[in-house]
């Protein structure tokens, strides 16, 4: 077999394989983004820092995926997606082995900060390999990649939280290394090499292609849609620990890491929600995710605990669902150069993940949960103003950077 027939042969993989390796990438790289909120309420005490110093846990690896991001999308346009992703997932392990040294809380904020140069590297890259290699079924695969993603986000919180309980932190850390080690490996051999990817010829294209997508007007609004969308979640999982900590619910550490378990409840809306998405449409379903958030977000202000899981679990559904909604309109929006377009969404998305752990420490300080939560409905509603905003044109079935979309957004 020539080397063109061998590499079409390692690329036909089943399709089950291949959404579990995207589902797989998604965990890996979301068990460390956010693995340190349900400690936060405890380095406040441990570092004798301040709230706003201990979330800076959370906002520093935000802040290093929002520099690189756009910088690993002009990359993968130039060499390819997997050849990114798979460095990228590896890489990922070291800081978070290195970060179970840290001995003060600036040398964990900087590891911190490293691990999240990486993550670009499988969540700008992912989203564009999806919408490339998936046609037809975009929809299906990229919630299953958010499934990932979610269930990630959840065993990341879960087990800092148990371990650092039970033995201490820096074992959390170690831990969770690990788990990138051997995830990395999954995805090694069973996400298929791209069959639809095409080069930019150099690095000077990919910058036109950015440039092209910042006077797109539509996927600016996406983009806008994802900052508002991570601020939202990040500043609700941040500050609620601090809630819960306090009378009259006092959560203990492990109790704050499993209250993330409503994480598993997206695990089952996200999936159900993409098929709906791609029945339905874009417009559907940005209505019933962000009436979702809302509902939650209100819950949370009942003073029962029941209550507030139940707020959390619907909250954190609907901005499940409003971020698959989104990914799949930024490469439909876009039409081409996706990688460079999913850097630049990412860019938006993570600036708002750093802004929810920094802005709504005004709002806490001075109201309270209350104070937060109506800052959380605000911003839920200019998600909803962007999303229908930038999905417009889609849903009339006009054409876009030269392509007429599949889906009757």
């Amino acid at each position: 077999m020539n080397s063109a027939g061998t590499r079409a042969a390692r690329a036909e993989k089943p399709f089950g394989f291949a959404v579990f390796a995207a589902t797989i990438a998604g965990a890996c790289t979301f068990l460390n983004v956010y693995c340190t909120q349900p400690l936060l309420p405890f380095f406040q005490n441990f570092f004798h820092a301040t709230e706003v110093q201990v979330s800076l846990t959370v906002g520093a690896v935000t802040l290093s995926v929002a520099i690189m991001a756009p910088v690993i999308g002009m990359l993968a346009e130039s060499i390819g997606r997997k050849k990114v992703i798979m460095p990228a997932l590896f890489a990922m392990a070291v800081p978070t082995l290195l970060a179970a040294t840290a001995q003060s809380l600036s040398a964990l904020i900087f590891w911190r900060f490293m691990q999240g140069l990486f993550v670009p590297g499988v969540i700008a890259v992912i989203i564009a390999y999806i919408n490339e290699e998936f046609a037809g079924r975009t929809g299906a695969v990229m919630s299953a990649y958010v499934a990932g993603t979610v269930f990630g986000g959840f065993l990341g919180r879960f087990l800092t939280g148990v371990i650092a309980a039970h033995w201490n932190w820096h074992a959390a850390f170690i831990v969770l290394g690990v788990l990138d080690l051997l995830g990395a490996l999954a995805v090694r051999q069973w996400l298929p090499l791209a069959t639809h990817f095409v080069p930019a010829q150099h690095v000077f294209k990919s910058l036109g292609d950015t440039w092209g997508h910042l006077r797109n007007p539509r996927l600016l609004m996406i983009c806008g849609m994802g900052f508002t969308v991570l601020f939202s979640l990040v500043g609700v999982f941040t500050y609620v620990n601090f809630f819960l900590a306090r009378p009259p619910f006092q959560l203990s550490t492990v109790a704050l890491g499993s209250v993330f378990l409503v994480y598993l409840f997206g695990c089952v809306v996200t999936p159900l929600a993409g098929r709906f998405q791609d029945r339905n449409g874009f417009r559907p379903t940005a209505l019933l995710a962000v009436g979702m958030s809302l509902g939650g977000l209100l819950l949370t202000l009942v003073h029962w605990l029941p209550a507030v899981i139940a707020g959390l679990a619907v909250f954190s559904s609907g901005i499940f669902v409003s971020q698959a909604s989104a990914t799949v309109l930024t490469g439909q929006v876009a039409g081409r150069a996706r990688s460079s377009a999913a850097g630049l969404y990412v860019t938006f998305y993570y600036i708002g993940g750093t802004m929810g752990t920094a802005l709504p420490a005004w709002f806490w300080l001075n109201g309270g949960w209350p104070a937060c939560v109506g800052l959380f409905a605000a911003m839920s509603l200019v998600t909803l103003t962007l999303g229908l905003a930038g999905g417009k044109s889609v849903a009339t079935g006009k054409m876009i950077s030269g392509e007429i979309m599949d889906t009757a957004i």
